[in-house]
């Protein structure tokens, strides 16, 4: 489904892939690393903002911990750009997110993200067997980052991250 797509059009399929990327960014924002990982497959692949690789429902749990204990982790804010049905039981979602960082109001342009993932539907659950979040850098393109940052920065008025 394309970003022009009205919400009301959704299968019940892709609301629920959508509410379960919303519910990643929500686990996120929470320093919530058991929830976040719950949303995953037992043999799911993660590829993080730096390049991390990690697989297993397990090993992303304790990685998402090592990071907020480690790390002060800025809040996500994120746009569905694309839900698609691949199969009866697959989903592709496309988005961008940009970052708060704690203490913060306003998104680090910088750290603005590319987002996909793919879920796939166990039982009756739907859950993400694939993530991966790269840099929306656009090297060589400054406006395009200016352009993302402020359409994410639209979003914050309609759901901001409270600060951490």
């Amino acid at each position: 489904m394309s970003e022009s797509t009205r919400d009301d059009t959704r299968s019940s399929d892709e609301q629920t892939v959508g509410d379960l990327y919303q519910q990643l960014l929500q686990s996120w924002n929470q320093r919530d690393a058991a929830a976040f990982a719950a949303l995953f497959t037992a043999d799911a692949h993660l590829v993080g903002f730096d390049g991390s690789m990690v697989d297993g429902q397990a090993a992303i749990e304790e990685h998402l911990r090592q990071i907020f204990t480690d790390h002060p982790t800025a809040a996500y804010v994120g746009k569905i750009r694309e839900i698609r049905l691949l199969a009866p039981d697959v989903v592709l979602l496309r988005a961008v997110a940009g970052m708060v960082p704690p203490g913060q109001a306003d998104l680090l342009p910088a750290a603005n993200t590319i987002q996909a993932l793919v879920a796939v539907r166990e039982a009756a659950t739907w859950r993400i067997t694939f993530y991966q979040n790269t840099p929306a850098q656009f090297h060589g393109r400054p406006e395009l980052v200016q352009q993302l940052a402020d359409e994410l920065r639209l979003l914050l008025f309609i759901r901001p991250v409270a600060p951490q």
